[in-house]
């Protein structure tokens, strides 16, 4: 029941982590998929390549911090692809910054990436979801944007940004068959997060907070990001989908 064959997604940032394994799960579910990266051209060549013998899937350079650059790639998956069914909204940035020592420059670039972009792909994107009448948008957000986050409350301003976001969009795209959702991990296994929890010390803190005793891998939230995006949740709008091992219990 999770076959997506024939739908065109675009993922943000899926060249490594949450998004990689978010363009696996969508090619092996039968879709076609397109992929932004920023800058390893290598490694989005890999994952091009790997899950390319699956289903179409076609990596781009983007700087999601520049408008041109996002309106550009979205017209060229166009294209390419036909039409754009499903968007998942998941490039972004995670960097400490105290509130005493963070920069303006910081403070707007993790804006600018995380909650920015997500508004200017959806600005792009939903227009040819209004013509066909049906669209699915999963944004990734954070429990950080639900709970805050010292040190890093640029990062949780963001993703509280995004959930309110989301929530406002569902609103306005209901009526044009457009489901928006979004998906709040906690600790997940990536790129991002490896500093902090290669640190032993450091990592059983965080696993004494989740009840499951357990940090997400990648594929823990590419699951729940394709049970969004499937007609099985055809009747799921405005909902954070909360993926963190029971760590932060919202609504």
């Amino acid at each position: 029941m999770l076959n997506l064959k024939s739908k065109k997604v675009l993922i943000t940032g899926g060249s490594k982590g949450i998004g990689a394994a978010c363009v696996k799960y969508f090619c092996m579910a039968g879709a076609n998929v397109a992929f932004t990266y920023n800058s390893n051209a290598n490694l989005a060549a890999k994952v091009e390549k790997r899950y390319g013998k699956i289903s179409l899937c076609k990596s781009y350079k983007t700087d999601v911090s520049n408008e041109n650059e996002i309106q550009q790639v979205v017209s060229k998956v166009v294209k390419d692809f036909g039409r754009i069914d499903i968007l998942v909204n998941n490039a972004g940035i995670w960097q400490e910054g105290k509130i005493f020592k963070m920069s303006l420059a910081q403070w707007e670039e993790t804006i600018k990436i995380n909650l920015t972009s997500t508004f200017l792909f959806c600005k792009y994107v939903v227009p040819f979801m209004k013509l066909k009448r049906y669209g699915k948008i999963i944004n990734i957000s954070s429990t950080a944007g639900q709970r805050g986050e010292a040190n890093y409350s640029h990062y949780a301003a963001s993703k509280g940004g995004m959930i309110s976001f989301t929530k406002s969009l569902a609103s306005e795209l209901g009526q044009y068959n457009i489901n928006v959702n979004s998906v709040a991990p906690g600790w997940v296994f990536t790129d991002m997060s490896k500093k902090v929890l290669s640190n032993k010390k450091s990592l059983e803190e965080e696993l004494k907070k989740i009840p499951l005793k357990r940090i997400a891998a990648a594929d823990d939230i590419a699951g729940p990001v394709l049970f969004l995006a499937s007609d099985i949740s055809k009747h799921i709008s405005g909902e954070i989908l909360n993926v963190n091992g029971g760590s932060v219990l919202v609504g």
